[in-house]
């Protein structure tokens, strides 16, 4: 029964406030992007890169020979624009806000059996803030948001380093919620500067290879973008965490305090 509502909980919430995302991505995001889209034709190849595919050519032409011959012209399938783009871009948007309710809900049951009692609305609002910044902020301090054409460090290493950031601040912002030892701040602390000592992947110039306008207004674009990411995901874990309180208050809150308080009863009592 709590499982069933659990589920069905999170996907009214992916639903309600994916869709909300989407909305205001379009309003915020998609333009910023469609803009770097068009830039991105005018990129030059990078003085490095053109060396070293030059010098890479003639190791990998007869690979390449055959790499045609297999393809006969398949592509890789990617959703056309406009009305298909969109839709696929909703789904995404439907299928991380449904993670991303999975785990707030989660964690507010957590907070209700460990306390025997019921979370209320600074609760909800703590769980989506800890959410907030350890999947978007502490990350986006080392790794901003990036446009289409921006050169970027190995993707392998922005990898590496976004799990170690955010798992760093999951695990500090548990600690501070749920630990009771003196200790946890200090840990916290170390815990959060943990993936700074270790540092963000750098890979230099993000614009190489743009020059002139196209470089300028790559630039103006870079900066809109990183703001509007930030409210975009400020926005998303602020209704999640406001849209969530009514649904674990009415489905899931009471099954909870009631499995808490029978599983606390003594056996005799119970018998």
């Amino acid at each position: 029964m709590l499982l069933r509502r659990l589920i069905f909980c999170a996907l009214a919430l992916a639903l309600a406030v994916g869709s909300l995302q989407f909305a205001l991505q379009r309003w915020q995001a998609v333009p910023l992007l469609l803009a770097a889209e068009v830039f991105e034709g005018q990129k030059a190849e990078a003085p490095e890169a053109a060396e070293h595919a030059h010098a890479d050519a003639h190791a990998h032409e007869h690979a390449h020979e055959e790499a045609h011959d297999h393809d006969h012209g398949a592509g890789v399938w990617e959703p056309a624009n406009g009305v298909e783009r969109g839709f696929w871009t909703w789904v995404a948007n439907v299928m991380n806000a449904m993670a991303m309710a999975l785990l707030v809900l989660v964690v507010a049951s957590v907070a209700v059996w460990r306390r025997a009692a019921p979370v209320g609305w600074r609760t909800l609002a703590t769980i989506a803030a800890a959410g907030w910044l350890s999947l978007h902020f502490w990350p986006s301090l080392g790794l901003p948001a990036e446009l289409p054409g921006m050169d970027a460090p190995a993707l392998h290493q922005r990898q590496g380093w976004w799990l170690l950031s955010a798992a760093s601040a999951a695990a500090a912002c548990a600690l501070m919620g749920f630990g009771t030892r003196a200790w946890r701040w200090p840990a916290a602390a170390a815990l959060l500067a943990l993936p700074f000592l270790v540092g963000a992947p750098q890979g230099g110039d993000a614009l190489a290879g743009f020059s002139g306008n196209a470089r300028e207004q790559m630039q103006s674009l870079e900066q809109q973008f990183v703001w509007a990411t930030a409210w975009l995901a400020l926005a998303f874990w602020a209704s999640l965490g406001a849209a969530a309180l009514p649904l674990f208050r009415r489905f899931l809150q009471p099954l909870l305090l009631a499995g808490r308080s029978g599983a606390t009863q003594p056996i005799a009592a119970r018998a």
